[in-house]
């Protein structure tokens, strides 16, 4: 059990490693990395209005998602859903290095809530290829949604981890 995740390989990417982990849990990066996706929304939406300067809020947009879990300071608490959501995201993250409850491995619900996040992105896609509001808040809605239900799944994943695994129970202040 000690191959690397797809969800490790992400988290790299975005320097999520260590004590990295602890400074996106800050409910603040949570929060605000929520944003990020209407904000690329309307810089795709402007670029009939302003050209190729929608590129630049668009830049600006991907630089703030890809710097913002390692923004903020750790969280004073991560007795709140937002941090919880992301200590969740690191024990799955980890789920080959520790086990988890076969009710995790063997759940559906990550795959339907992935799946729920691409149909809102193809929803989203075409809403912005054809200047279609319904379908680009539509799709963003979608998307923003099932994120929610995939981090709520690992604040259950976190609260149920860190009573079986004392490191997880660290986490917990």
């Amino acid at each position: 059990m000690s191959t690397s995740t797809g969800e490790q390989r992400i988290a790299k990417l975005f320097g999520l490693q260590g004590d990295n982990w602890m400074r996106h849990a800050n409910a603040v990066s949570v929060w605000t990395r929520f944003a990020v996706l209407p904000m690329i929304v309307v810089s795709i939406w402007s670029r009939d209005w302003i050209g190729w300067w929608s590129l630049v809020p668009l830049g600006l947009s991907l630089v703030f998602m890809m710097v913002n879990p390692l923004l903020f300071a750790p969280p004073r608490s991560t007795r709140n859903w937002a941090s919880k959501a992301v200590l969740g995201e690191r024990v799955w993250a980890e789920r080959n290095q520790v086990e988890v409850p076969a009710r995790y491995r063997e759940s559906r619900s990550f795959a339907v809530t992935y799946g729920f996040q691409v149909l809102g992105l193809v929803v989203l896609a075409y809403g912005l290829a054809r200047l279609d509001a319904v379908a680009a808040v539509a799709g963003t809605l979608l998307v923003q949604c099932a994120k929610c239900w995939y981090l709520d799944r690992m604040v259950l994943l976190f609260e149920d981890m860190k009573d079986r695994h004392a490191p997880y129970a660290e986490w917990d202040f």
